[in-house]
């Protein structure tokens, strides 16, 4: 996927680029919810990440939690699909994207969390005491889900 959005952004620039992309909401036993510490932008964010060509999108949600952390998702199902204002975002290197975002729930998962490149810490918080640091394209995801 890095080849693509390069190549695009090769003839683009960093203009917005409609880009569609699925996350995950995993859930320890005590309803914690896990979450990355991002390297790219120092925030808060939920395991995902854009789709590879010829990829689905739950596919894209496992490949991107077996990326982040290391575990292996078994089942999931679609929250719901977030488009819309609330999902632009501008990186730190001026690219903008208009996220277009698969939110799953991951029902079971298994084997040990562990950091790769893209984060610098995992960590399951309790609902009432989410970081106040989350990527702006994910605060809307996490608000529809706590307020269901």
């Amino acid at each position: 996927m890095q080849d693509y959005v390069k190549e695009l952004r090769e003839l683009v620039g960093s203009r917005p680029l409609i880009l569609a992309g699925a996350c995950a909401i995993l859930r320890d036993e005590a309803g914690h919810i896990l979450m990355n510490l991002r390297t790219d932008n120092g925030y808060w964010g939920l395991p995902g990440g854009m789709m590879e060509i010829g990829e689905t999108l739950e596919e894209t949600a496992k490949r991107e939690v077996r990326e982040e952390t290391a575990l292996e998702v078994e089942s999931l199902s679609l929250f719901q699909v977030f488009s819309g204002p609330e999902l632009y975002y501008e990186y730190p290197n001026g690219d903008k994207v208009c996220n277009v975002t698969a939110a799953y729930v991951v029902e079971s998962y298994t084997g040990e969390m562990r950091v790769n490149e893209e984060s610098s810490e995992l960590r399951f918080f309790a609902p009432e005491e989410l970081p106040e640091q989350i990527t702006p394209a994910i605060v809307p995801i996490l608000r529809a889900y706590l307020q269901r």
